[in-house]
């Protein structure tokens, strides 16, 4: 298993990933697959903030899964502070791999500017719940039935993890 940095050759494979979320989960509130040239310019977008876009692969080199942290907001104030995702193939969920990755994506932001890191869960999400959680993440807040999808309402809720500096 190898954790690395994301390289376009692997945007055709994250996109077939987070399609599957898109078409059969709420986990993500877009209701509409996206394109390859789409997700290119997700990753060019979060690279050239200088924020983190990893994947994982196994050791035949099929990728896993990817973790990335974008911008919370795009008004300058918020520049410390993002959001971060991870999407796992689904046949591997379960395995630790989202894990892997979450504890990867962190140590990388520790090592950063970022100060504040906020997990956007659609509820109930028992499982993405748990591990922001388990990495220390705090819940904030809680949004009732904001998002419609699969005609059905949707909340979200809000976890905080401040990241220790030292200054």
């Amino acid at each position: 298993m190898e954790i690395r940095k994301v390289k376009f050759s692997d945007v055709e494979q994250m996109t077939a990933i987070y399609n599957f979320y898109i078409e059969n989960t709420l986990v993500t509130f877009e209701e509409e697959a996206i394109t390859a040239e789409e997700m290119h310019s997700r990753v060019e977008k979060v690279i050239q903030q200088h924020l983190p876009w990893l994947v994982i692969e196994n050791e035949e080199g099929d990728l896993l899964g990817y973790a990335y942290a974008d911008s919370w907001h795009t008004r300058r104030c918020y520049r410390f502070t993002v959001e971060p995702s991870v999407y796992l193939l689904p046949e591997v969920k379960g395995q630790g791999y989202g894990t892997i990755l979450f504890d990867a994506l962190l140590l990388l932001l520790r090592q950063s500017e970022i100060r504040n890191v906020l997990g956007v869960i659609a509820l109930p999400n028992e499982a993405s719940v748990a591990m922001h959680e388990a990495h220390g993440f705090e819940k904030v807040g809680e949004f009732s039935d904001v998002g419609f999808k699969f005609e059905q309402w949707v909340s979200v809720g809000y976890w905080q993890l401040k990241l220790e500096h030292s200054e």
